[in-house]
This record gives C-alpha cells, structure tokens and sequence, in this order.
C-alpha cells in the first residue's frame, strides 16, 4: 500500500475501495455483483470509475485470463483518516467538539457508545 491518500473521494470510489478492501482483489463484475444490483450501476461505469482511480494511483490492475483483477493501493487506515480529518476541517474548523456536539444533538447515542466514548476520552488525558 502507498503513503500517500487521495484529497477527495466520491461515493462511487469509497464504496470500490470498500470491496477491495474486503476482497483483497477483484473482478469488475466482481466489484459490481459487491455494490448490488440496486445500485443500478453499469459495468462500463464501474470501469470507467477504476480507470480514474487507477490513473490517480488508488488501485492498480493485472490481467488474469482476459479480466482485468483489480487491488487497491492505498490503505484503508490512510483513506478513513484522511477523510475524517478533511471533514472535520472543513465542516468544524478543526474543532472536535463541535463535531461530537453536532453527532451527540443530532443522533440517538446508546450508553454503551457514551461509555466507550467516555474511555477514549480517559485515555487520551492519560497519555497527554
């Protein structure tokens, strides 16, 4: 996997890189069984969209009896980080607890989520 990850992402590429992350590897008709019929996706728009990913080195290819099986290059760990630093950024100012404010008045939130949360918190003025 790359160092580097994408600055944006649409739906579509979140939603391949997803199945490839699952799947290690796969099929365009692979990909596109993965994202369901309801998505109402055609073939050449699943491949259409990875050759952009792949152009912007988000996945590479090898062929394999005539089908092009695809893998992703960036890291799912990079690509999650990335895009909840930019959300946080661009919709909060970087403030987190403007962010959890906005997730706790506008979500139902269990106690066990609040716990957990609450643990992290713990933890992270453990270590500060």
């Amino acid at each position: 996997m790359r160092n580097q990850t994408p600055d944006r992402l649409g739906s579509l590429q979140l939603r391949i890189l997803k199945v490839l992350w699952k799947q290690g590897e796969a099929s365009i008709a692979n990909i596109s069984s993965a994202l369901g019929k309801s998505s109402g996706l055609a073939y050449v728009t699943i491949a259409t969209v990875l050759r952009r990913m792949e152009a912007r080195k988000m996945v590479a290819h090898r062929v394999q009896n005539r089908a092009f099986i695809y893998q992703a290059l960036v890291a799912e760990k990079e690509v999650v980080q990335n895009l909840a630093g930019d959300l946080l950024d661009r919709l909060f100012g970087g403030s987190m607890s403007a962010l959890f404010n906005n997730l706790l008045s506008n979500r139902e939130v269990d106690a066990s989520e609040l716990e957990a949360l609450e643990r992290m918190i713990r933890e992270r003025k453990r270590k500060s």
